[in-house]
C-alpha cells in the first residue's frame, strides 16, 4: 500500500472536501451555499478529503472554533490546479534539491500541502497518511 494516496469522495468531475469551522463562518456558508463574511479569502484554510482524518484533527468537532465540520464539493479541475501549486511544508528531499530551494518555493507558495498521518476511529494511529491542503 502506498502510504501517500489521496483517499476521499469523487467522481469524475468533483471531490468532496472538509474543514472545520466555527459557528459563525459555518452558518453564514450554510445559509449563502457559499463561503461569505465572516470567512475570509486572506486567511489559509486548510482542507482535507479525509473525513475520519478532520474529525480525529477537531477532536470529533469539539476543539474551539472547529465545532461546525463542512463538506465542500469543488471540481477535480480546482482540486488538481491546487496540488500543481502546492509546495510540501517541509523540505523533502525526495521532492526539492535542497532546503534552500525548499525555503524559497515555500516563501512565496499560494498553496500549502503536508502529509499527516490516519488514524481510527478508535485514535490509533494508522500506516498510512492524510493529505491537507492550505489554500
Amino acid at each position: 500500500m502506498n502510504p501517500y494516496e489521496i483517499r476521499g469522495d469523487f467522481d469524475r468531475d468533483t471531490i468532496v472536501v472538509y474543514q472545520a469551522f466555527n459557528d459563525d463562518i459555518a452558518a453564514a456558508a450554510v445559509a449563502a451555499q457559499q463561503f461569505v463574511e465572516p470567512f475570509s479569502l486572506h486567511r489559509m484554510t486548510w482542507i482535507k478529503p479525509s473525513f475520519r482524518w478532520l474529525m480525529h484533527r477537531s477532536n470529533w468537532a469539539r476543539k474551539p472554533g472547529q465545532e461546525r465540520i463542512l463538506a465542500v464539493r469543488i471540481t477535480r479541475e480546482g482540486w488538481e490546479e491546487a496540488l500543481v501549486q502546492a509546495v510540501l511544508t517541509s523540505p523533502e528531499r525526495r521532492v526539492y534539491s535542497g532546503a534552500a530551494q525548499w525555503r524559497a518555493m515555500f516563501k512565496h507558495a499560494a498553496v500549502h500541502v503536508q502529509w499527516d498521518p490516519e488514524y481510527s476511529i478508535q485514535g490509533a494511529k494508522l500506516d498510512h497518511r492524510s493529505i491537507q491542503v492550505g489554500l
